[in-house]
Parts: structure tokens; sequence; C-alpha cells
């Protein structure tokens, strides 16, 4: 079995380790002063070479993100970190942000350094007012120490941070959608190109990363692109956090070198509950493919989870036994898609209002025949036809579950309802309406 490699996560449990006196005494602002010793360009291609991908879903090597800012034109450049998770079993960042927030700080200090930036962003779903607080403290507390300001620890680097709450949109999570709802305006995403690198925030040079990217630079300046190599594979390097979620005995965060498979996992959690089996889970959110028992063995990294005919996501691991019916779970998904497109495109706008329509109408007894066929075509005219990777991603638990489970569809619309007794009033009302 592959060995846990707590290092994100290995203050969590530290008494009042979301203080800056705590972060400290276990090398906290260590890598910072490293970096500040460092030239800028030297930290980036430090980054660059350790192969760290983004931790947000996407992927993309994060050094070479960074890279593609345009040559200093004297104007402001941003750092925007995306602290915005809200996709369905998505929890590694809020986390992570309440039980150690200073190691987010030291990395966006690290990162704002390493591309030119003197104005910092967090920007953090809303409902989690606690989090926020916390960061607005750990930021005051860094600000007090000497660590923000008119001169980083006294090197005469100038950093300034803000902690800004979104008023709690899916859709916001994609980086353009952001960047509008920073500057003040409606969440939708933005034609691209041009990409934020060119014109982001304020139609500036931006970065746009994922809280636990940006909380691997410390750790990265600190041990050296090389070490943090010697973990993981080697196209997917390093450590991730991974949330599994739903039945298993220990549901938590477990975080593993990538390229641990589901298997090994499940018997870390304690496996799935007494006296039931594996079904189906999700191995990165509900806007992935689903995957079956027999992908247990397949390599929890970018490469090898997108070759077994999925996406690692955001290492949200969802799992679910033989008591849950597939398309009472579809159906619930595709009832949060449709409520949080944001309407601009009609691909994804109607496509998800009807997915989610002929879903309601099969699990409450109403379903046809020709219902099968509606839902194999409505993703077809939604997938690369939407404005932002929310179309792309709506429908795939939905494709991947008639892949594996056509014959539960069926059953529903055979049988005049569900099997597995997950009706609700509300379906009945909704379709007959």
């Amino acid at each position: 079995m592959s060995a846990l490699a707590p290092l994100l996560t290995s203050r969590w449990g530290n008494e009042r380790a979301w203080t800056l006196d705590a972060y400290q005494r276990t090398g906290g602002y260590q890598a910072l002063r490293e970096a500040l010793r460092m030239e800028p360009a030297e930290v980036l291609n430090t980054v660059k070479d350790s192969g760290l991908r983004g931790r947000g879903g996407a992927g993309f090597p994060t050094g070479v993100k960074w890279s593609f800012l345009p040559p200093p034109d004297g104007g402001p450049r941003y750092l925007v970190v995306n602290a915005d998770e809200s996709e369905p079993g998505t929890c590694k960042d809020i986390p992570l942000m309440m039980a150690d927030p200073h190691s987010l700080i030291e990395g966006i200090i690290i990162t704002s350094y390493a591309i030119g930036c003197h104005h910092a962003f967090i920007y953090l779903r809303g409902e989690v007012v606690h989090v926020y607080r916390r960061l607005l403290n750990a930021v005051t507390e860094a600000r007090r120490a000497g660590l923000l300001g008119s001169s980083v620890m006294g090197s005469g680097y100038e950093l300034e941070l803000t902690v800004h709450a979104g008023a709690g949109a899916y859709i916001c999570g994609e980086e353009t959608a952001l960047l509008d709802s920073l500057e003040g305006r409606r969440g939708q995403p933005r034609l691209k190109p041009p990409f934020p690198a060119v014109a982001g925030l304020y139609a500036r040079p931006t970065v746009v990363n994922n809280v636990e990217s940006i909380a691997s630079v410390p750790w990265i300046i600190a041990g050296g692109a090389d070490w943090w190599k010697s973990m993981g594979t080697e196209k997917s390097t390093g450590v991730g956090i991974y949330s599994l979620s739903g039945h298993v005995v220990r549901p938590g965060q477990y975080e593993a070198p990538l390229g641990i498979t589901m298997r090994e996992l499940l018997e870390l959690a304690g496996g799935v509950r007494a006296g039931h089996r594996l079904k189906f889970w999700m191995p990165g959110g509900s806007s992935t493919p689903m995957f079956t028992p027999e992908h247990l063995d397949v390599p929890l990294d970018y490469d090898s989870v997108v070759a077994a005919g999925s996406m690692l996501g955001t290492r949200a691991l969802q799992c679910f036994d033989e008591t849950v019916c597939v398309v009472w779970a579809v159906s619930r998904w595709m009832d949060f898609y449709a409520h949080e497109s944001c309407g601009k495109c009609t691909p994804c706008r109607e496509g998800t209002f009807w997915l989610r329509s002929v879903l309601r109408r099969i699990e409450a007894g109403l379903g046809r025949p020709e219902d099968m066929q509606i839902l194999q075509d409505i993703p077809n005219s939604i997938v690369g036809r939407a404005f932002c990777p929310l179309g792309d991603g709506a429908p795939s638990s939905l494709t991947s579950s008639l892949k594996f489970f056509y014959d539960e569809y069926v059953q529903h619309i055979q049988l005049g309802g569900c099997p597995f007794d997950h009706k609700a009033s509300y379906l009945f009302e909704a379709v007959t309406a």
C-alpha cells in the first residue's frame, strides 16, 4: 500500500494550528525567507521544474501557467486564489483554510513575488463565514508581523492581500466568472481569448490558482523541485488531498502521493460500510464520469484517470453502495447543475433544464421508452458547445451512468417508478405541473 504523505495536512491537528505562532513553530514562513533570497525567475522555475499541476480540477502545470504572463509593462498584475469550493463532494480547500490559513498566505506571498504581483486576492465562497473570519484574522496577523505590507520581511518587496467573500454561485468557480464577480459584476464566464494571463482582473495580467496549488508552493521551495518530484508519478508529481465521502467507514481527508488507487484509499478509510458493497464512485466530484468497482485499481493521477474514461478533478471521491439508485443520484446532481447554470449560453441553460425534467419524469414513474434516446441525445447538444466547462461537466454523471447502469433506467420506465423507493412527492407535482 502507498503510504500517506501528510504535508499540507500535517499541521491540522496541532493546538491552535491556525495562529501565526503555531505556524511559525513548525517552520512556517521559512520558505518565504528562502524565496526572498532568490530571484523571482528562479522561484518560478523551481515551481515549473517541480511539475506541480493545478489542484483545482484542470491539472494544468502551475509554473507554466505563471510563465504565460506577458513581460512587465509598468502596470499592475494580479494573483487571484480561487477559494470558491463548491463542486458537490469537494471538501479539501475549506478545511485547509480553516486549520492552516497561514500556509495559504505564505504560498500567496511567494507566488506573488515570483510573478511580480503587488496586490493579491482570495476569492472565498461567501457561505463559509467561519473560514472568512479566520482568513481575515490570519491576514491581520501576517500584516502586523511584517509579512505583508510595504516591505515583506524587510526585503523591500511590497504586497497587499485582500480576502473577498463571493455571493455563492457555483459558476464563480470558473476563473473568468470569478474575475467578473470580483470586479462587482454578475458572475458569468467571459469569452476567451483573451485569457486571464493577458487580460484578467481589471483587464490586467492575472494568475488564477486553486487554494491547494498555492499552499503547495512553500513545500516546493523548502524541499526543492527534485524532492517534490520524488513523490507521485512522473507526470503527476507530489501529493494531494483526497476527500472520501459517502458510504465508507471513515470519511475524511487523506493526503497521499498522486497515483494511489481507490482500493488503497478505501482500505485506509475502513472500506465500505459493513454488510454492503461498492456500487459506483465519482473520482473527481459530480462533474466527472462515474467509475465502478472494476476501476478500483486505476492510479489516481491525472493521466491514468483520463485514460480510464473519467477525470481526476478535485479528487472528491464520493462512494455509493448497492442501496443507492443511480437514477435518483444522477437526478439530484442534475437538479444542482440546472439550478447553478448561469443562463448565459443556450446549450447549458436549456440542456440542463430538459435533462432535469426528463430525469424527474422517469424517477416519478412517468417515464416513456423514448426518454432513453432523449437522455443520450441532449448531452451531445451540450458538451463542446457550452460557453464554459459547466456545460461539459454537467452531463458527465448521466452519460457514464447510462454506460454502466442502462438497465436500471429501463427498469424505472418498465416498473413505473423507482425500485429503490427513492420517490419524493414533489417529483410528481413537478412533472405534472
